[in-house]
């Protein structure tokens, strides 16, 4: 395709303005008629404008006065640029007409009054196929999305990202009634369960390593794990789920090389939604959800979301429940079609019980004999957790190219929590080492900056998206106090401390420091012959210090680093791509060691190469991977010290395939696999040279599929089910390591929805384990191996309006 020739554009000089479109000259005489892909959210209607000419590759100039005031409606999918106008317009008073000859009007209805739409002269639209929905629209039922932000912090298309980008929708959360954000991850490739993944933590294994100190997001925002910050992260504002597999330093610095999961939060909408889900279960589980939004005044500028979720639950597992509090408020102020700005706010509070579940048996490889609901901890009193985090981010158009954008969240956590960690002394006892520890919610805190500039050019005939940003990360923790109580006690027949535990004077005092700052530059680059680059690099600059009873503050030396990575994608044909990357990380501010000392920073390198395919007009996609990933100083926790330590390297390296959307009318599934032929300790002691990696299944598959059917009597009616597998795995890497078996679990969906005055009302079963299985899930050592949950039922009723 040749460059385009643009012809002046013709100004308005009233109200009515002229939107002038030249189109480019290819050699087969293409025209206006060419279906092209788009994916503009609902917003208002100038800023969509803008986004339309950028993803048209076409030059728009026009009187912005006469969309003053306006909103686009949502535009996804395949269209002519005619099309997509329409869409984009329809409800406004104005509409866009083409004179066959590359130039599209954009004109004001006739009759139209000059600040209201005139629905008698809302233009027609043709779409071919299947509605198309916004990805934010309350009611879109895709299990598939073409596009994901996190690989590139750019709205890119999955089809040309160089990296393997998972992306678990809305749906796909409802349907399998996601509480947990390891409900989620169950069903995307190389992500398996760690122990405390419950209501405890959220901790996984991705590629072979943990998640461990960050590896989940909040719309980009780091959400550390493990240090002192408990309660997991509710499901409830989550408008999808991303995941990115491998080193992702370059644009999030810390995180860990396995992958980072990123929580999409819901945004606020200018159309008005309602909906209030009650869910109800096993071992006396209750849940409650609202989920509000719209706009608060007449032009729309101001709009609001507010989610909140009340839950309470027991457990299969004695002394075992929890109940949680969590708000979370959004305001967003379109303060003109190329400003916004948008304040947040989540606050969450309650109680969980620290489960470590039951050891192996002495001495032997396989899980103890107890009973599935023999607990062997300290429930009494349970741990207590809350959390404040507060948010503002903005951005701004200067023009269609180029846009700035600022991030600030401050997190605030304090817990009063009772964890009880056990070793098997002999075959029928265990050494439970409790131990006591508090911050108050001021004592921890964590600040994040970031700031990107985006902008759109053309160099030589090869277009740009350049990303140029940076971001500094501070957490200090102040006052952390801990006391530790051991006692034997019989797995068989336990006995509890209780109350007392809380009563031990603090005998630790910790204060901690870390300090992150990073630049990165990253260049996506559209080359001749179907093909696409990705490069960039990213200098880091990171310290941390921990002091303990008040002594002589213990400095890690600054790290400095400079982490390039890179990738190339081909896409033959629009159904297919093809790619190769290498990435490197950078996770400067490891874990604390014995005596307070500072691990060494944990570096990784990977290759990776894969394929995609998108059919059925982009609403099914798979992909395909092969990856090889070698991580540095890897942090292990050592269960004799109670400290981790950096046992040296590991190597993981393996096959992965993912699939996800809707193979015909109403029939969605999402499935997984991996195969990970080594995750293997390459360097390190002796006993744990060649030895498997913790919780790394050699084979991991999953499978769910819904149908709900079309027309007729069953319409509104949806049957779904599927399974999760996973090979035996391995509880320590060291020679002395327990194996977890293998597992199968069968779960099932039944849900009727159907619609009462203009409200929409559902009904939704499900059944977790169905054939009612023992298995074990994850472990965190041979002593501390989780169970799975029996045969649970989940019920939903829920109403939008």
């Amino acid at each position: 395709m040749s460059r385009a020739k643009y012809c002046r554009p013709l100004f308005a000089q009233s109200t009515v303005a002229v939107l002038a479109l030249a189109f480019a000259q290819v050699a087969h005489g293409e025209t206006v008629a060419v279906k092209q892909h788009f994916n503009i959210p609902a917003q208002p209607l100038n800023q969509a404008l803008l986004i339309f000419g950028r993803q048209s590759g076409l030059q728009i100039m026009y009187g912005t006065e006469v969309a003053d005031n306006l909103r686009s409606h949502a535009l996804q999918g395949d269209f002519t640029p005619t099309e997509a106008l329409n869409i984009l317009l329809n409800g406004t008073p104005l509409r866009a007409i083409s004179d066959g000859e590359g130039v599209i009007s954009l004109q004001r209805k006739p009759g139209a009054a000059n600040d209201k739409a005139d629905p008698s002269t809302m233009p027609a639209v043709k779409v071919v196929g299947q509605a198309v929905y916004d990805s934010t629209d309350p009611y879109n039922p895709d299990y598939s999305l073409p596009n994901a932000s996190t690989a590139t912090k750019t709205d890119t298309p999955i089809m040309e990202t160089p990296y393997s980008i998972q992306v678990v929708p809305k749906q796909v959360l409802e349907d399998i009634q996601a509480v947990r954000s390891t409900d989620a991850l169950d069903y995307v490739s190389g992500i398996f369960r760690s122990s405390g993944s419950d209501d405890y933590l959220d901790f996984s294994t991705r590629r072979g390593f943990n998640n461990f100190p960050v590896g989940d997001y909040r719309d980009g925002t780091p959400l550390p794990l493990g240090d002192f910050i408990v309660g997991g992260r509710d499901m409830a504002n989550t408008e999808r789920v991303e995941a990115l597999k491998g080193p992702a330093s370059l644009l999030y610095g810390m995180a860990v090389p396995g992958g980072i999961v990123n929580f999409v939060t819901k945004k606020p909408l200018a159309t008005p939604y309602y909906s209030l889900q009650q869910q109800f279960g096993s071992y006396d589980f209750y849940r409650t959800t609202l989920d509000a939004t719209g706009p608060v005044n007449d032009d729309k500028t101001l709009l609001y979301r507010f989610n909140l979720a009340y839950k309470s639950a027991n457990s299969f597992r004695d002394m075992v429940n929890s109940e949680r509090v969590f708000v979370a408020p959004t305001v967003t102020w379109n303060i003109s079609p190329k400003t916004q700005v948008n304040f947040e706010l989540e606050y969450d509070t309650g109680h969980v019980v620290f489960d470590r579940g039951i050891p192996a048996v002495f001495l032997g490889t396989r899980p103890a004999d107890l009973p599935r609901n023999r607990y062997l901890g300290e429930a009494n009193p349970p741990t207590e957790y809350e959390s404040l985090l507060l948010g503002v981010n903005w951005s701004h158009s200067f023009n269609e190219n180029w846009t700035f954008s600022h991030r600030f969240n401050a997190l605030f956590a304090g817990v009063d929590q009772i964890a009880a960690f056990q070793t098997m002394v002999n075959p029928s006892t265990i050494n439970r080492f409790v131990a006591h520890s508090r911050t108050e919610l001021q004592d921890q805190a964590l600040f994040f900056n970031s700031i990107n500039l985006t902008g759109y050019f053309d160099t030589w005939g090869l277009k740009h998206t350049l990303l140029l940003g940076g971001d500094y990360y501070r957490k200090h923790l102040d006052n952390f106090r801990a006391s530790f109580t051991g006692s034997n006690t019989s797995i068989y027949d336990p006995v509890y401390l209780g109350p007392s535990l809380a009563q031990a004077p603090y005998t630790l005092k910790l204060d901690s420091q870390n300090d992150w700052f990073g630049l990165y530059l990253q260049d996506q680059i559209k080359l001749p012959f179907n093909l696409s680059m990705l490069a960039g690099f990213r200098y880091d600059s990171a310290e941390s210090s921990t002091t303990l009873n008040n002594g002589t503050p213990n400095k890690n030396p600054r790290q400095d680093s400079l982490t390039p990575r890179g990738g190339v994608v081909w896409q033959p044909i629009p159904e297919l791509s093809l790619y190769g990357s290498y990435s490197e990380n950078f996770t400067g501010i490891n874990t604390t060691g014995f005596g307070g000392s500072v691990l060494p920073p944990e570096t990784a390198q990977q290759w990776e190469f894969g394929a995609k395919t998108e059919l059925f007009d982009q609403r099914f996609l798979a992909t395909v991977a092969w990856y090889d990933l070698t991580k540095q100083n890897v942090s292990v926790f050592n269960g004799i010290t109670s400290f981790n330590e950096a046992i040296g390297e590991a190597h993981s390296a393996g096959l992965e395939v993912d699939a996800k959307g809707e193979i015909l009318p109403g029939w969605n599934m999402i499935a997984s696999y991996a195969y990970t032929p080594e995750a293997l300790v390459t360097q390190g002691q002796a006993d744990q040279i060649n030895q498997r990696l913790r919780g790394v299944p050699r084979h991991g598959g999953s499978l769910f599929t819904s149908y709900e059917f079309q027309t007729g009597a069953l319409q509104g009616f949806k049957l779904g089910g599927g399974t999760v597998i996973r090979s035996s795995q391995h509880t320590d890497p060291t020679a002395a390591t327990a194996i977890l078996p293998g597992f199968a679990t069968v779960n099932l969906l039944a849900s009727y929805s159907w619609k009462v005055g203009g409200s929409k009302l559902t009904t939704q079963l499900n059944i977790n384990n169905l054939l009612d299985k023992t298995y074990y899930p994850a472990s965190f050592g041979r002593d501390s191996i989780e169970l799975g949950a029996p045969r649970t039922f989940m019920g939903s009723v829920r109403l939008e309006y």
